[in-house]
């Protein structure tokens, strides 16, 4: 699958727009439905619900529907720290955090952070590590699925930014499918756990994530099969 078929209106680009983007969010704590999700990108509204709804939740929403067209446009560019960076420019621009004196948008954590109780790489470290690990992995032009995952595993590791890590790491995870003609992939809430579990299982056992990762890619070939869009097996 390429970028131009990614960009296909009223098919498989519709159906990453909201589902990506639904799936992303929900694994981090949004409240918003996928029918609202869908009605956001459809019709850049909110309709009318009788829940309370954070205007953080439709916000990164509708910055995430940004950051999408942007790793679509930008698949076959090299991964750099300004890219990544810019990323989490788009998608927190407008949020509450963003009016956090501390918060650094578009920047990497002041604060040290933790995912999943763990520690991660302390601030004043996060430039040198995002470094070397975008060196090592820009040494090929071409990867391949483990590679990506691998990357991913370790970016979540480092934990650049001070909140919204998983969003940024599953975009640049998208990309780099696309820049390889890999068949991307979406992590639904229904693999939310086996997710996490393989995240921090990999520099022991790479089976988890990969696991995991297959799994979802399984469902997106079926979804390219409904829309008859070829892909490399």
């Amino acid at each position: 699958m390429n970028k131009k078929k990614a960009r296909q209106g009223g098919g498989i680009y519709h159906h990453i727009q909201i589902d990506l983007t639904y799936n992303s969010n929900h694994i981090e704590g949004s409240g918003l439905t996928h029918d609202q999700t869908r009605y956001i990108f459809e019709t850049n509204t909110i309709g009318i619900t009788k829940e309370v709804v954070k205007v953080d939740d439709i916000i990164e929403t509708t910055n995430h529907f940004r950051c999408i067209d942007f790793i679509i446009e930008q698949a076959d560019a090299r991964l750099t720290e300004t890219m990544i960076k810019q990323l989490h420019y788009m998608l927190k621009s407008g949020t509450s955090d963003s009016r956090k004196s501390w918060f650094a948008v578009g920047e990497y954590k002041r604060l040290p952070n933790e995912v999943g109780g763990m520690e991660t790489t302390a601030p004043n470290d996060v430039h040198h590590q995002l470094k070397s690990l975008l060196t090592n992995y820009n040494r090929k032009k071409q990867h391949n699925l483990e590679e990506i995952i691998d990357f991913h595993q370790h970016f979540e590791s480092i934990h650049p930014f001070q909140d919204g890590n998983g969003h940024i790491g599953r975009l640049i995870m998208f990309k780099e499918c696309l820049a390889a003609g890999i068949v991307p992939f979406i992590i639904t809430e229904e693999l939310k756990m086996y997710y996490y579990r393989g995240l921090r299982e990999w520099p022991r056992v790479q089976g988890f994530l990969l696991d995991t990762c297959l799994t979802a890619q399984d469902n997106f070939k079926a979804l390219l099969d409904y829309f008859k869009i070829k892909y490399r097996p």
